[in-house]
């Protein structure tokens, strides 16, 4: 989930938010899932929603990536694998650890093989239980976890890589390291050229980081990790399709912000100070961000701008 201001401190997740305040946007889709579906390349499915799920076909088995919000969701994605690729072998991974990601397991079958980052499945471990209290705590998420307590431990665990055949169709599940969370996690499709960023690549979309684990300047090494795939479409899960480009236009945002925002820093700017100067520059440089209909993106610079005056020591 792309998440505000977070504490880097003792509590290590969502300590300075609200949920409501968390979910800063203008026109997200809601929770609750369709079974919609639409081509994105040759072997590549995505349901829009919250997140988009993608789903990656091969003459053997179906990759699901994210499971929705809690285990109803989780079905509607379930369904829709078997409706894709009926009678083949199905598995799951997810971007990150946030529920509306991850917390969706339990609605698939108990044959499902599930992949996760070790580094992803440690941050699980630590922060899952916090994250997963404060979304049942919101009138409009609660509801989808009902009865959600623990997620189920995954069957494969991976350090920085590792290669899925789905037959026919090669996709490399990659951790690059910290950046929205510390467990965030990558897929890349090799024969459509399709990379899965998450929450890490997004489309004019306001970049956060959402623990204490992650950081826009390990931020910036994971994408260049990433333009090196040179894929030819990215898919985001908050935000819609594009082309390589996005890797690209992502780094360049997060530097100039960066740049500009610990130039203030410098100069003995205050924080909340610093926050409306470079809200104003957003607002002039980025028109087309300030403009973009699926988040409230001029919201989410101050949690920017916090996040690098306390990361900066």
């Amino acid at each position: 989930m792309f998440l505000g201001v977070c504490d880097a401190g003792p509590m290590r997740i969502l300590a300075l938010l609200t949920l409501a305040g968390a979910v800063a946007f203008a026109q997200r889709p809601g929770p609750k899932l369709t079974s919609t579906v639409t081509e994105v390349s040759e072997h590549v499915q995505e349901i829009w929603g919250f997140p988009a799920i993608v789903f990656v076909t091969g003459n053997t088995g179906i990759l699901a990536i994210d499971t929705g919000l809690g285990p109803a969701n989780g079905k509607v994605v379930a369904d829709a694998a078997k409706q894709l690729a009926p009678g083949k072998k199905l598995f799951l991974t997810t971007t990150h650890f946030h529920p509306e990601h991850a917390a969706g397991d339990g609605g698939f079958p108990a044959d499902t093989v599930i992949l996760r980052a070790a580094a992803q499945q440690r941050e699980l471990d630590k922060d899952g239980d916090a994250i997963l209290a404060r979304f049942k705590g919101n009138a409009e998420f609660g509801a989808f976890l009902e009865g959600v307590n623990k997620l189920r431990t995954p069957d494969v665990t991976f350090d920085e890589s590792m290669r899925l055949d789905l037959g026919g169709v090669s996709v490399r599940l990659l951790y690059y390291g910290p950046a929205h969370t510390e467990g965030d996690q990558m897929i890349f499709v090799e024969q459509d050229r399709v990379l899965i960023t998450g929450d890490v690549v997004q489309n004019k979309v306001v970049p956060a980081v959402a623990a204490a684990g992650g950081g826009f300047e390990s931020w910036i090494r994971v994408l260049d990790r990433l333009d090196q795939l040179k894929p030819t479409i990215v898919v985001p899960t908050h935000s819609r399709v594009g082309d390589g480009s996005l890797i690209a236009q992502e780094k360049a945002f997060i530097t100039d912000m960066r740049i500009r925002t610990l130039a203030l820093k410098r100069q003995g700017v205050a924080v909340a100070e610093a926050g409306t100067r470079m809200t104003d520059y957003f607002r002039s440089a980025y028109p087309e961000w300030v403009a973009n209909p699926d988040w409230a993106n001029v919201a989410g610079v101050n949690g920017m701008v916090q996040r690098i005056y306390t990361d900066d020591k």
